[in-house]
């Protein structure tokens, strides 16, 4: 059975966005790709959708019959869908053994947190020999305030203990964190989740006295752990896409398997036919695979003077850069028509 990855997070968070935009990243890449949504209330999907659970299920539906609300509802579709885990499971193998699967999730954050359901749902796909990788998504304009910061902290914490998939926390919509006023400590604090006593002094001037206890131990609950820690995604941002998608790739294990295609050395035994949950990889390296990230987005001081502290001086110069890659291109294809008419004209 295939790689894939969860999308989960909270509404407005860019799951949607983010699968459409690697939807369109794989298929430059020549990767096969496939986009499952499990959203029952999302009507307005714009990626093309291999496999829908409206055609199983329906918010509103639901709703109506049972006099339920949104999240009653959305709870009881998700219950359904785990009954009912044949008819996912039959749509999933019409899709090949080598596509790889985004699972686009509904946006309450009690289903990847609380709620049992999903998490029974991606156990049974990872016993069908499944590769999953969670990917939490949150916005990053949390990072901008103390107390916000700390929620998201803790939400992404709580994920990552009730998925047990291995999981990439994600603070999307990079590319528009300077409009909501300049950061307290550096981006990499934020990423790296650092020395979070840092913070106390800020959550304790947003919160009455009675709270500073409180929040100290929340800041220790987080740090106790050690979990946590964030990438950045600028989904319009092909550098940005790319970095992530490595990390992912090392995440759920894909960067360890070549493609069925791939030139194997003498001597090796053929498995170019096996799963690619299976196939061995007999040409990487793995110490090149498992080491540090080293690409253009993986410095997060990079990120920072892009998005954040010179955002208008990039826009401006990649502006420029794609103007000049367009009269390029322009130039080109005028020059062909000009060869082709001069091919076509009889000669005397």
């Amino acid at each position: 059975m295939p790689f894939g990855e969860v999308v989960c997070g909270a509404p407005g968070s860019g799951k949607s966005t983010y699968c459409y935009g690697k939807y369109q990243l794989f298929t430059a890449l020549n990767r096969p790709v496939a986009v499952v949504n499990l959203d029952p209330a999302n009507d307005n999907i714009p990626y093309p959708c291999a496999v829908d659970i409206s055609s199983l299920i329906t918010l509103e539906s639901v709703m109506e019959a049972h006099g339920l609300g949104p999240n009653g509802g959305m709870l009881y579709c998700m219950e359904y869908l785990e009954a009912n885990f044949d008819w996912l499971e039959e749509r999933l193998k019409e899709l090949g053994s080598d596509v790889y699967v985004l699972f686009d999730l509904p946006g309450q954050v009690e289903l990847s947190t609380n709620h049992d359901s999903v998490k029974h749902i991606m156990n049974k796909l990872t016993k069908s020999e499944f590769r999953l990788a969670a990917v939490h998504l949150c916005d990053a304009h949390y990072i901008t305030d103390a107390s916000k910061y700390i929620s998201v902290l803790l939400l992404s914490l709580r994920a990552m203990l009730h998925l047990e998939l291995p999981h990439i926390n994600v603070l999307s919509k990079i590319d528009l964190l300077s409009q909501y006023g300049e950061l307290e400590f550096n981006l990499d604090f934020y990423t790296e989740v650092q020395d979070l006593s840092y913070l106390e002094n800020s959550l304790n001037a947003s919160l009455p006295p009675k709270y500073a206890a409180l929040n100290m131990a929340m800041i220790s609950l987080v740090e106790d752990y050690s979990l946590v820690g964030f990438e950045t995604l600028a989904v319009e941002d092909k550098t940005s896409m790319m970095h992530l998608m490595r990390a992912i790739d090392r995440a759920n294990g894909y960067v360890f398997v070549p493609p069925p295609d791939a030139p194997a050395p003498p001597g090796t035994i053929d498995e170019s036919n096996a799963p690619p949950s299976s196939r061995p990889n007999m040409m990487g390296l793995f110490s090149t695979a498992a080491g540090p990230l080293r690409d253009p987005g993986s410095d997060v001081r990079d990120i920072q003077e892009r998005w954040v502290d010179y955002k208008d001086i990039y826009d401006a110069h990649e502006k420029k850069e794609w103007r000049k890659e367009g009269e390029m291109l322009r130039d080109a294809a005028a020059r062909n028509n000009v060869s082709k008419i001069r091919e076509r004209k009889p000669k005397q």
